[in-house]
This record gives structure tokens, C-alpha cells and sequence, in this order.
């Protein structure tokens, strides 16, 4: 029998068995990880160069696609790695960083959705007070609120996972280090105070959750009242966004935690896995810049000017 202090590393999913499957599955998540750098990046430059999208619906979205950044950049490179390089392993202290730094931008996320769905209840249920409650101070603390929830989140699982003996070997059961799998190879009764943890974790989340819908009730409740057709359409237009990606987030990260175990194989768990973690911070800055008008527009003039500059720079070394 092992415990934690004798394991110097930990072996993670294969993604692959054959030298071709992994050296594709490197290329997907080579693309998966330019396709997030592209998307969120663009959305992060063009909210913060242009000044008519300095409201906070898009100061919240610019950190929204920063906690999307850190999520791929958290469990993609590792895993391109190990399928670049035919290997499974990460060392003890490279699995706790990742687990850290997957509940902080994962926990950062879920409350800056929260908040953007309060963003979005002032502006069309309360909008003579949008002013008074969303002001600039009012929303750099309710960012703050949301990383330092995410920060002491994870510092608080981090922290009690690690410090539980592990005599159940070293091999997780998926492509990156996340809570359950670490607690398989626990051989203590104390891990019932991680699972404590999880419960709380798992009540704050359900507060969030009925906010969100309570407060989505109340929007649609007064946007169906909006007598001008135009007029709902706008109020719909600045929710849709929002709503879709909630409902990709929570709607992927439950099945994949909460999936019944008759259902469950390597290959689904591994797939669904990839699809919470990875594919939906992907797909955010898509869904946004489709709903919204300002900010495809922005996108759009900032890529022209990085396209003209780079075609200036091009000529310029030719001659």
C-alpha cells in the first residue's frame, strides 16, 4: 500500500491508443486551443479598445472570456502534451496546480454568469436604477467578488484534497486532475470532509442557479409586456446570449458529474469531460458575437486593422 507521500506523480486518461489517434487528437486540440486564444482574445481587445463598449454588460463579458481563456489554457496544453509526446503522466505538484486553477477560473465563471444575468434583470426590469446600481465601482466589486470567490474556492479544495492519504494508486480516470477522480484513490474516512465541501460548493451553485431563474422569469414576464415588437426583440436580443451560455454550462458540467452510472462508459465520460471543460469556453465568444450587433462590429474593425497593419508590416520588409 502507497500513500500520497510516496506518489510523485499521477497517470491521466490516454485520450488514444494508436501513435495516429493521438497525433490527431493533438492537432483538434491544438485548433480547440487557437480557436479559444482567437475568439476570447479578439472579444478582450475590442472591449477594451473601443470606448462605446465600456458598459458593464461587455466589462463583465471581457472577464467572462478571460475565466474561457484560463479554463482551455488550465487542461488543454498538458494533455496536447502527453498526446504529442505518447506519455500520461503529471507530477503531484503540476496535478494540484491544475486542479487550483480549474476550480478558480470554473468557480469565476459561474458567479460572473450570475452576475451578468443581474446586469441583464436592472437593465430591462429596473432600468431608471441601471445607472445607480451598475456604476463603475459597483461593478469592478462585483468582479473582484467573483475571482476572490473563485480563488478561495479553490484554494479551500486544493488545499483539502491534497492533504487526504492516497493508497489507491496513481491512475485517474480522466484527461486532466478534477476532484472525484483524486478522491477514488483516497483510502481515508477524512475525505468526507472534501465531500462536505462539494455539498457546499453544490448549495452556493444552486443559489445561483435559482437566481438566475428567477430572475429570467422576471424578464420575460416584462418583455412580453413591451406593446412594440422591436422593442421585445432588442430586450430578447441582449438576453439570448447570455441564456444560451448558461444554459451550455450548467447543462453540460450536471450531466457530466450527475450522469446515471447505466449510461456511463470511457469513452462518453471522456467526451462529455472535454465538452464542458473545453468545447464550451470556446464556443462563448461565438455565441456572443453572433447575438450581438456592437460587438461583431467591433470585432470585425479590430481584425481589419490587424489585417491592414499586417500586410504595412509585409510591404514594408519587402521593400
Amino acid at each position: 500500500m502507497s500513500n500520497s507521500s510516496s506518489i510523485r506523480h499521477f497517470l491521466l486518461l490516454a485520450l488514444a491508443d494508436t501513435r495516429q489517434l493521438q497525433l490527431l487528437h493533438f492537432c483538434l486540440l491544438l485548433g480547440i486551443s487557437l480557436a479559444a486564444l482567437l475568439g476570447n482574445g479578439f472579444i478582450i481587445s475590442a472591449i477594451a479598445c473601443s470606448h462605446h463598449l465600456h458598459t458593464p454588460m461587455f466589462f463583465f463579458l471581457l472577464n467572462l472570456a478571460l475565466s474561457d481563456l484560463g479554463m482551455v489554457y488550465t487542461t488543454v496544453p498538458k494533455a496536447m502534451h502527453n498526446s504529442f509526446w505518447d506519455t500520461r503522466t503529471i507530477s503531484y505538484s503540476g496535478c494540484a496546480a491544475q486542479l487550483f486553477f480549474f476550480m478558480f477560473f470554473i468557480s469565476a465563471e459561474f458567479s460572473l454568469l450570475t452576475i451578468m444575468c443581474y446586469d441583464r434583470y436592472v437593465s430591462i426590469c429596473k432600468p431608471l436604477h441601471y445607472g445607480t446600481l451598475l456604476g463603475s465601482r459597483a461593478c469592478a466589486h462585483m468582479a473582484a467578488a467573483a475571482w476572490a470567490s473563485g480563488f478561495l474556492n479553490a484554494l479551500l479544495h486544493t488545499a483539502n484534497t491534497f492533504s487526504l492519504p492516497l493508497c489507491r494508486g496513481n491512475a485517474l480516470g480522466q484527461f486532466f486532475c478534477e476532484i472525484p477522480h483524486i478522491l477514488k484513490l483516497s483510502c481515508s474516512i477524512s475525505y468526507v470532509r472534501e465531500i462536505g465541501l462539494i455539498v457546499v460548493s453544490m448549495c452556493l451553485a444552486l443559489g445561483c442557479f435559482e437566481f438566475i431563474t428567477f430572475s429570467y422569469v422576471q424578464i420575460f414576464r416584462v418583455v412580453l409586456r413591451i406593446p412594440s415588437e422591436q422593442g421585445r426583440h432588442k430586450a430578447f436580443s441582449t438576453c439570448l446570449p447570455h441564456l444560451a451560455v448558461v444554459s451550455l454550462f450548467l447543462s453540460t458540467g450536471i450531466f457530466a458529474h450527475l450522469k446515471p452510472s447505466s449510461i456511463s462508459s470511457p469513452t462518453m465520460d471522456l467526451s462529455v469531460s472535454v465538452l464542458y471543460s473545453v468545447v464550451t469556453p470556446v464556443l462563448n465568444p461565438l455565441i456572443y458575437s453572433l447575438r450581438s450587433q456592437e460587438l461583431k462590429a467591433a470585432v470585425w474593425r479590430l481584425f481589419a486593422g490587424v489585417v491592414i497593419q499586417g500586410h504595412q508590416d509585409i510591404s514594408n520588409i519587402i521593400q
